[in-house]
């Protein structure tokens, strides 16, 4: 199966001297395509440190991480977020969603930054909120949303440009179980049906059962349980 995402003896440390500090220590970790896996541990762990290294939002202190085969850790910054924007689909715990936009104006938005055609902005939205069922809410504000609506709209504008990945920061701790599942299986279809590969870190030992691999951090230090 092919390697889509791949990190080799990364380590990141930030600070010099007596005050730095080892946040993640020369982790290995090999992602094949059209795989749903998850980054688990504790708050602390350095789970979020390591999605942004291979999110390429940051770049390691050691080692590299490739994308496809390419070193995007010895990138420029604007090459990095060229690929970033291009190529993988970002969604953060906050939902990270525009107050004064609506359902439908966030997702365009979204496209608008990965360089997508003008002329594809509405049959590509209206695809994303379809596909998530938000559809039917695409006028609405996020403060006329759910947490679990607001989420859906997140996956929504990180999948609505058609990213080979998607990187999710704890996407289901602001939610119930239920609704936290509900996103789960929408990531699972996402990969059975469009073979995009899902990274996510969590905590939640209910999400660990649904996935396909389990990475698991634990003071900076990274194990693969299967």
């Amino acid at each position: 199966m092919e390697t889509l995402l791949q990190a080799v003896g990364v380590a990141r440390t930030y600070g010099s001297g007596s005050g730095s500090v080892q946040a993640l220590k020369r982790a290995d970790l090999s992602i094949p395509a059209g795989r749903l896996v998850a980054l688990r541990g504790r708050s602390g762990s350095g789970k979020t440190t390591l999605l942004n290294l291979l999110a390429a939002l940051d770049t390691p202190t050691e080692g590299a991480v490739y994308y496809k085969g390419r070193a995007i850790s010895s990138l420029s910054d604007s090459e990095r977020t060229l690929i970033r924007r291009r190529e993988m689909g970002l969604i953060f715990q906050s939902y990270a969603l525009i107050p004064l936009m609506s359902a439908y104006e966030n997702v365009e938005f979204g496209l608008r930054v990965a360089g997508v055609p003008r002329r594809e902005y509405a049959a590509l939205a209206r695809e994303a909120l379809d596909y998530v069922g938000m559809l039917p809410r695409m006028k609405h504000r996020p403060f006329e949303l759910s947490g679990g609506e607001q989420q859906r709209v997140a996956i929504a504008r990180a999948i609505a440009h058609r990213p080979s990945l998607v990187l999710a920061d704890e996407p289901t701790a602001e939610l119930d179980s239920r609704m936290g599942l509900t996103v789960i299986k929408v990531f699972k279809d996402l990969v059975r049906d469009f073979g995009i590969t899902v990274l996510l870190t969590t905590h939640d030992p209910a999400i660990i059962e649904i996935v396909d691999h389990v990475y698991t951090l634990e003071d900076g230090q990274l194990e693969d349980e299967s």
